[in-house]
């Protein structure tokens, strides 16, 4: 054949294998997916056909592999079984109506019960919670169980990783696990993996990406969990990593950004429940099955409150944290406060909040002045103007400050906290775990932290935010259409 042939059928060929693509996009991609997700991913294969399917082959699937999915569910039936005729201690009286649906509805999709009789305390100083965490590891017995999205042994954790090593010298069973990909790359993670090695400690990295050793998933979903449970009595839980203010990166340092972050600290039936979630992960990651899994014997805490533990994440056949988020923004009657660093709501959570504010809701939302994170941080002030102009109040937590704290309290009465971030990532690609909190005097404590957090910020306004040069309004808009791609 001539040249001009063989350019001919080439072309044809490309043409065709074009075609082929885009027809075989339309059939499989939206499948059981969200409309933006689908309609951001067809948008990618369509103007980037090569480079698109690449991507979606390698982060296109947004679940866990099935043997993993297959072992939460043998675990959410072990705990539903074993906790279906026990009793967790007195519930509080005079629940609001909606209150009990919304609990049966976290007890189906994560299995776990809620619980009376417990204590919970807030811990808003960053070194006095690794401190107090270490406080407690020192009083173990038996074992202490820690699972952090990112562990790194500094000046900062040394009281932590010391308490560790004292137990460990008694013989008291250290169990860790950190996730592989947020430490891998991270400064200190050779001498913190040789720290725990030394000390004895049994670790194990969270959802690796090692094919070479056949442990392979999408490289992006994440084990973003931050507790600590000591011998079944304590634990804690919420939004802050055991790891340096500025998490030991050179960029955060040289931008002088330290993170701002919030823990609870727990006792009482609620605490098994968070041991229920490390036991499942370290099942997940070991096949192991440890003996610590004891809900029928649940001790009385220091308090009253009411505590439902929430895990969520792509284990999980459908988002448990939105669900939770969107009962209680419906069901909030005067106030809801926010804190949440990533802000990038899907439609559901836009149209919940801007409900709110309709129906005569005061809604506040914290966030961070500077990000961290470019796209995220460009995909959260795209949805600005729509908050501002539906009438809620944004603050603004001053730079060189993250902002990291992830909480939500409506009415006075009911809060969450933990690790969950209100972004597409935390409810679809991260596994998580949130807390749900009965109790006047629980969410007044949570009052007292935003309270501080709103001394501390400026709001912004409406007027403020129209004057946005336009690179930042592009800017904005790009990457929240890359924030769809799940």
């Amino acid at each position: 054949m001539t040249p001009e042939t063989w350019a001919w059928w080439i072309a044809a060929f490309l043409l065709a294998l074009d075609l082929a693509i885009r027809i075989t996009a339309i059939i499989v991609i939206p499948r059981n997916r969200r409309p933006t997700a689908a309609m951001a991913w067809l948008l990618a294969v369509f103007f980037i056909p090569f480079v698109g399917v690449f991507l979606f082959l390698l982060i296109g699937n947004p679940r866990l592999p099935r043997v993993r999915r297959r072992k939460q569910d043998q675990i959410n039936e072990y705990i539903a079984d074993t906790s279906e005729h026990l009793h967790f201690g007195t519930l509080r009286p005079d629940a609001p109506s909606w209150f009990p649906p919304l609990v049966e509805m976290n007890h189906r999709l994560g299995a776990l019960p809620i619980s009376g009789d417990n204590g919970a305390h807030l811990i808003s100083d960053y070194q006095e919670s690794l401190d107090a965490m270490a406080d407690e590891i020192r009083k173990a017995q038996d074992y202490v169980h820690i699972e952090f999205y990112i562990l790194q042994s500094d000046a900062s954790t040394d009281n932590f990783f010391r308490a560790m090593e004292e137990v460990a010298e008694r013989g008291v069973h250290v169990r860790v696990l950190l996730d592989h990909w947020a430490n891998r790359w991270k400064p200190k993670y050779r001498s913190t993996i040789a720290r725990l090695d030394r000390m004895g400690a049994h670790w194990h990295l969270m959802l690796p990406v090692q094919p070479l050793k056949g442990r392979m998933q999408r490289p992006d979903l994440r084990n973003h969990r931050k507790l600590l449970v000591v011998d079944g009595k304590v634990a804690f839980l919420g939004s802050q990593n055991v790891t340096d203010s500025t998490y030991n990166l050179p960029k955060n340092i040289k931008r002088g950004l330290h993170w701002v972050d919030l823990m609870v600290r727990i006792d009482g039936p609620v605490v098994l429940s968070v041991n229920a979630i490390f036991l499942s992960d370290w099942y997940s990651e070991t096949d192991e099955i440890l003996q610590e899994i004891d809900i029928a014997h649940a001790e009385t805490g220091s308090g009253d409150l009411d505590c439902q533990v929430v895990p969520s994440g792509p284990g999980f056949e459908v988002e448990n944290n939105l669900r939770l988020f969107l009962g209680l923004l419906y069901a909030a009657k005067e106030k809801i406060m926010i804190v949440s660093p990533y802000f990038v709501p899907d439609e559901a959570l836009l149209l919940a909040v801007t409900a709110a504010v309709d129906r005569g809701v005061q809604v506040e939302l914290f966030v961070s002045e500077e990000g961290d994170q470019a796209m995220v941080y460009h995909a959260q002030r795209s949805y600005y103007e729509v908050l501002l102009k539906a009438g809620v109040r944004i603050r603004m937590y001053p730079k060189p400050y993250i902002l990291h704290t992830k909480s939500l309290t409506i009415d006075d009465q009911v809060a969450v906290i933990g690790s969950s971030n209100m972004d597409m990532r935390s409810f679809g690609l991260n596994l998580e775990v949130s807390m749900l909190v009965r109790g006047e005097e629980f969410v007044a404590e949570m009052r007292a932290v935003e309270d501080g957090y709103r001394s501390l910020s400026r709001e912004l306004t409406l007027d403020e935010w129209m004057q946005q040069p336009l690179r930042s309004t592009v800017l904005d808009n790009l990457a929240r259409l890359t924030s769809a791609l799940q």
